[in-house]
């Protein structure tokens, strides 16, 4: 089985971002950039599944600017084999890179797709489901346990109500949550052997695959400060405040 995980190359987790003076975007001149944290998960549980002997290769695939091989290079570092890099120096969408996904998915007959539920960056939650729509596949979103029985995957997931197990045929799309795994460490000599490992380069026009931006982004301002508290002397005042200040009441 060949398992295919997309990374995506962010801001990382412990950088506080900051808006730009003209508030135009963030500003991310000269701040660490890292892998997206749940991709992190996602090359994690494929490598423990070549590992157990499940899977026989697992390719990392990224999109964007050419930096963001770094991110390949630690997916390859942690298990992952090859990496393919769709080199693109624009913003790309959740929809772009879905149809990306789909055009490499299919011609590497991949029979199952392991990614983040989403991106620390933009929060889209998106990807993964616009995938599985476009590649006509069953998928299993905010994965916490991932089970491999011959050609179905048992997928356990949280919902509102508690624990949804699902069961469904490869190929398929599975999302990642936090409580999936725990990605190890990545160790230097795996870094070193991640230098010799390749990555195959090509742009969206050789996929077929059309990335211009259909939205505009108009500006990027920081959250509204919070209001100090304050102490109130008993519960009267309490309801009081919340029925004719608050107003929630």
């Amino acid at each position: 089985m060949k398992i295919l995980v997309p990374v995506k190359r962010v801001v990382d987790y412990n950088v506080k971002v900051r808006v730009k003076a003209d508030q135009s975007d963030v500003d991310i001149a000269n701040v660490k950039m890292s892998m997206n944290p749940f991709d992190e998960i996602a090359i994690e549980e494929a490598t423990r599944l070549k590992e157990a002997g499940i899977a026989t290769e697992v390719v990392a695939v990224s999109c964007g600017v050419a930096q963001v091989q770094d991110v390949i290079r630690t997916a390859m570092a942690i298990g992952a084999d090859r990496g393919i890099h769709v080199l693109c120096d624009q913003p790309l969408e959740p929809l772009a890179v879905a149809k990306l996904l789909r055009a490499i998915a299919e011609k590497e007959s991949a029979q199952l797709v392991i990614m983040g539920k989403q991106a620390i960056d933009d929060d889209a939650n998106q990807t993964g489901q616009m995938l599985a729509a476009l590649w006509n596949v069953p998928q299993a979103t905010f994965a916490s346990r991932l089970m491999v029985e011959g050609n179905q995957i048992r997928v356990t997931r949280e919902i509102d109500g508690g624990l949804e197990t699902l069961s469904m045929s490869l190929p398929a799309v599975v999302t990642t949550d936090l409580r999936l795994n725990e990605p190890r460490y990545v160790t230097l000599p795996n870094i070193m052997k991640a230098k010799k490992k390749s990555i195959e380069q090509s742009t969206p026009a050789d996929w077929g695959v059309e990335v211009t931006s259909r939205h505009r982004l108009l500006k990027v301002e920081d959250p509204p400060s919070r209001k100090a508290g304050i102490k109130v002397a008993d519960v009267a005042e309490l309801v009081d405040k919340l029925r004719n200040e608050a107003k929630v009441i």
